[in-house]
């Protein structure tokens, strides 16, 4: 008996190593890749807040690690100490059960910690989570290891929002700053032609996550949904064709418009999508490597829920649904152009037209669908805090698909909902038009 409990703690032992170095390995890789993403950044860039929707990039580094040590560190050992007894405070975004937090609209405000005490901060935390993922025992990461790959996942998501939101901060600067200097697109060997429909079959389908894998729980459970027969545009819709809508006074004609969205239009002055303005008589755009002259065989990107609801109205066209684009990509190879590319930027279709598939599904922009973002059939949030991360903003939100140029490739899922208010423009948001397919009648009819 006693040398089959010893085998048995041998093999738990080599399985609980196992899980450790993989986990410690992608840990070390998120966090990483974070610190490579502000390489470009001059210190007195990681301050700046220029709207209340956009933080400081010195925030999203400390946040994410306060993400570690709140709800793995604090919990996993009884003597961890933070480092300042007010970063739960500072750092601390929506977690109304963790505690109080500092104002969300005021975090551009505090030049301290200072942008060398938060990176010690950081790796501070990184010290701690990788001296426990050493002496980790199964038991423990049986219970932890879910946890950490939520915060992994959401420091993804914070990669993300660094570039976004300092592609914002840039664009405010009078100079124009560049956060990289970014080789432009090749001349493309073929015209991109109109847009051509793909077809699919009405029927019965399943969407949601199958549970293989890390998914965040609004992506499940997984269920069935009825789908009339529908057509998606082949491609992203173009600067050119959007174009077309602004100068055919798309902006200035209410009956396109929902109602929110038209007071939208009038109270900001939109007249374009963000970033884009006009010198002599050329629409020239702000970018991640600077001002540029826009290209019109690029997808349109920075647009609103409200702006891609309006252009889908004058081309007689509507958004997909949710459950429509899901369907449609289960086929699919996850490709595209995605933060790894190291473009930080949308491309222009470079794949021969010729194609009778769905291209750009993946990657360049995330892609605006007319489902407003509710739970699926049966949705429960997660116990404690964690519950806070996806449930409590099912309200007043449009669900959003297939990442972006900002995305990581290996953080997106064809199950993924992103979700942003419908007036939101600063993220890689673009269109991707649907139809419906009118079935010829029967004669019992």
């Amino acid at each position: 008996m006693n040398t089959k409990k010893n085998i048995t703690k041998v093999e738990e032992k080599d399985q609980s190593n196992s899980i450790n170095s993989s986990l410690a390995e992608r840990y070390q890789i998120v966090r990483e890749f974070t610190e490579t993403l502000c390489k470009p950044l001059a210190t007195e860039d990681y301050v700046i807040q220029s709207m209340p929707d956009v933080s400081p990039t010195k925030w999203h580094i400390a946040h994410t690690s306060w993400f570690f040590e709140t709800f793995i560190l604090n919990k996993a050992n009884k003597h961890y100490r933070s480092l300042h007894p007010q970063y739960n405070y500072l750092f601390n975004s929506y977690y109304v059960q963790v505690g109080k937090r500092h104002s969300r609209p005021e975090r551009g405000l505090l030049s301290r910690p200072t942008v060398e005490e938060v990176y010690s901060y950081r790796h501070y935390v990184d010290q701690h989570m990788l001296e426990f993922l050493e002496k980790a025992d199964l038991a423990q990461m049986e219970e932890i290891a879910p946890v950490i790959e939520i915060g992994l996942n959401h420091e993804q998501q914070h990669q993300e929002l660094i570039l976004t939101d300092i592609k914002h901060v840039f664009s405010v600067n009078p100079l124009h700053p560049v956060y990289l200097h970014i080789k432009h697109d090749s001349p493309r060997p073929f015209t991109i032609p109109g847009v051509r429909w793909v077809q699919f079959p009405e029927g019965v389908y399943w969407i949601g996550h199958d549970g293989n894998g890390f998914a965040f729980d609004n992506e499940s459970p997984r269920h069935k949904v009825y789908l009339n027969s529908f057509k998606l545009a082949y491609r992203l819709l173009t600067n050119r064709e959007y174009l077309a809508f602004m100068e055919d006074g798309g902006y200035e004609r209410p009956e396109l418009w929902l109602s929110d969205g038209w007071y939208a239009v009038e109270a900001n002055d939109w007249k374009a999508p963000l970033y884009w303005e006009k010198r002599d008589r050329h629409w020239w755009y702000f970018t991640l490597s600077g001002m540029r002259e826009v290209d019109l065989d690029e997808p349109v990107t920075h647009v609103s829920y409200y702006e891609a609801d309006a252009y889908a109205r004058w081309i007689g066209a509507r958004l997909p649904s949710e459950s429509e684009w899901e369907i449609a990509t289960s086929k699919l190879p996850m490709e595209g152009n995605f933060v790894e590319s190291g473009n930080f930027h949308p491309h222009a279709l470079n794949q021969d037209s010729s194609s009778s598939g769905l291209l750009q599904m993946f990657g360049d922009v995330w892609e605006w669908t007319q489902s407003p973002y509710i739970p699926y059939p049966g949705f429960k949030t997660l116990p404690g805090a964690l519950g806070e991360y996806n449930g409590k903003f099912m309200s007043n939100q449009m669900v959003l698909r297939g990442g972006s140029c900002a995305t990581s490739m290996s953080h997106i899922r064809k199950t993924y909902r992103n979700f942003f208010p419908p007036n939101a423009r600063w993220q890689f948001m673009g269109i991707r038009l649907a139809k419906d397919v009118r079935e010829p009648q029967s004669n019992d009819e």
